[in-house]
């Protein structure tokens, strides 16, 4: 196993024993719930297969459903954020920039860049979670003060893990 594959793996047990024990209890204005663990997916290589990308998403999502109590809400979600994301972050980065095999962090594409990356990846997340939670058009208004706020919560939580991962490799 990779060194990258193995500190992966205990990142997203880390993570997701934080989303279960302590993310899923918290709800900012009772509206906001942080969802730490799709760092994960965010931060994974893109040169990784995309069978290897969607296996991530399903795995952290079913894993989050199984201890939150939310049947497949997450898996779904996660395996939508995990299928997407190479086509989002490519969004933001230059043709030129395409060719080289990128791990998306502040570091490695500065602060803008990354910035609306994650937001992007957060807003899609958040989103797809809530609609399906609720699943109806009729709740728009509470999908969208749900979702919103949630992605900015996480968004804000991303980018200190995000730093706190940078420093660490200084």
């Amino acid at each position: 196993m990779e060194r990258g594959t193995f500190f992966n793996i205990i990142l997203l047990i880390i993570l997701i024993l934080a989303q279960v024990l302590i993310c899923n209890h918290i709800h900012l204005f009772n509206i906001a719930v942080p969802f730490i663990f799709i760092y994960v997916i965010v931060r994974l290589p893109l040169s990784l297969s995309t069978t290897s990308l969607l296996t991530w998403g399903f795995l952290a999502g079913f894993i989050v459903d199984i201890f939150s109590d939310t049947p497949g809400v997450n898996a779904l979600a996660c395996t939508l954020l995990a299928g997407s994301r190479n086509f989002i972050f490519y969004l933001y980065i230059p043709k030129d920039d395409r060719t080289q095999d990128v791990q998306p962090s502040i570091a490695n594409l500065g602060f803008a860049v990354y910035a609306k990356y994650l937001i992007t990846l957060c807003l899609f997340y958040c989103l797809a979670v809530f609609f399906i939670e609720y699943l109806s058009f009729y709740y728009v208004k509470e999908i969208l003060e749900c979702g919103l706020s949630s992605a900015l919560l996480t968004f804000l939580l991303l980018l200190g893990i995000d730093s706190l991962m940078r420093s660490k490799k200084d």
